[in-house]
């Protein structure tokens, strides 16, 4: 009987999927109305699930229903604002 990898890497399976769990390293952002440095930039770290991958976007989500195909704490990032991303190991 053929066993199956286990993975190295924490996921969740929905459905028949597998998701990865990853740190999102990106880079907001920032706007005022006021005087400010010119290097002011909002540094962000995101933990969430990869949904999605494309060229030019990244889908995560951080919550989702664990009897059905549902997700929440949804976001959609340009892949340009992405600093680094990585995998979370178990």
């Amino acid at each position: 009987m053929k066993r199956k990898k286990k993975s190295q890497f924490k996921h969740v399976v929905i459905g028949s999927k597998k998701y990865f769990f990853y740190k999102i390293l990106w880079a907001d952002i920032t706007g005022d109305a006021g005087h400010a440095s010119a290097d002011e930039c909002s540094k962000m770290i995101t933990h969430a699930y990869i949904y999605k991958k494309t060229s030019k976007y990244i889908w995560t989500f951080a919550s989702y229903e664990d009897k059905d195909v549902s997700f929440s704490d949804r976001n959609v990032f340009p892949v340009g604002c992405i600093v680094k991303m990585e995998k979370i190991p178990i």
